[in-house]
């Protein structure tokens, strides 16, 4: 009982420092979600986007990992998807246990309602939205998760720079993966170093060279939803690795 009432104090705290005074409301929900399911604002469980919460992919698949899920199968759906227009769909289900019969959520993702710079993702895009679905019915989660807004279309404010990404970034998830990751380093002005620490947490590994190439994009799309709707709430998320990721290689 002691362990998820101080994460519940935790996260009050960390959320009135990042998003500074917030509704009672906004305060309740913040802690029974906490002790509920356990979420972390530190490990990027939650976001507190125009007044509501929102859970993350991360946040959904640590639930799913302590609930012990037996397994999630994804599907394309060809007959909604549309490859020369970059529209896809998916289907996902979500098995609790070894006889569950499965939890269905639909994922769709095209240009119209990704962000402009995840364009070229949008088939991981609508994978991972129907993933989130399906684990919301299968583990009960009302709010919505961040990865499933759809983003209005808008132009890019700079051309993709076609110089090297930072040597702290190394080569994970591939060329198109850094030249993305890039890109919004770029763009955002973020500090390599703590990209690279938060990205290790998100990925829920040891080193970012563990992770899987889904999940590195995962962790883009995140990055780009967050540093667009809450810039300054997202410098706070990466302040917080300075000082115990401060030097690290």
């Amino acid at each position: 009982m002691t362990q998820p009432t101080t994460e519940t104090n935790r996260n009050a705290r960390l959320a009135k420092q990042r998003w500074g005074r917030l509704p009672r409301t906004a305060l309740i929900a913040l802690r029974e979600l906490s002790r509920q399911y356990r979420l972390s604002l530190v490990l990027g469980d939650m976001l507190y986007l125009d007044e509501r919460w929102y859970v993350s992919h991360a946040g959904l698949l640590r639930i799913a990992q302590r609930r012990k899920c037996s397994g999630i199968n994804v599907e394309c759906l060809g007959e909604f998807s549309d490859p020369a227009a970059k529209r896809w769909a998916f289907r996902a289900t979500v098995f609790k246990s070894g006889d569950c019969r499965g939890f269905v959520g639909y994922g769709d993702a095209d240009p119209s309602n990704v962000s402009p710079l995840v364009h070229g993702a949008e088939m991981r895009v609508a994978e991972t939205r129907a993933v989130n679905r399906a684990l919301r019915k299968a583990y009960g989660i009302g709010i919505c998760s961040v990865e499933e807004i759809g983003s209005a279309p808008q132009p890019l404010q700079c051309q993709r720079q076609a110089s090297k990404l930072p040597p702290q970034l190394g080569n994970y998830g591939g060329p198109k993966v850094r030249d993305r990751l890039c890109q919004i380093i770029r763009q955002h002005q973020l500090d390599p170093n703590l990209v690279k620490s938060y990205a290790v947490d998100f990925c829920g590994t040891k080193t970012l060279r563990e992770a899987t190439r889904e999940q590195v994009e995962a962790f883009v799309v995140h990055l780009v939803d967050w540093a667009e709707k809450d810039h300054n709430a997202l410098l706070c998320q990466l302040n917080s690795y300075l000082s115990p990721k401060e030097g690290a290689a």
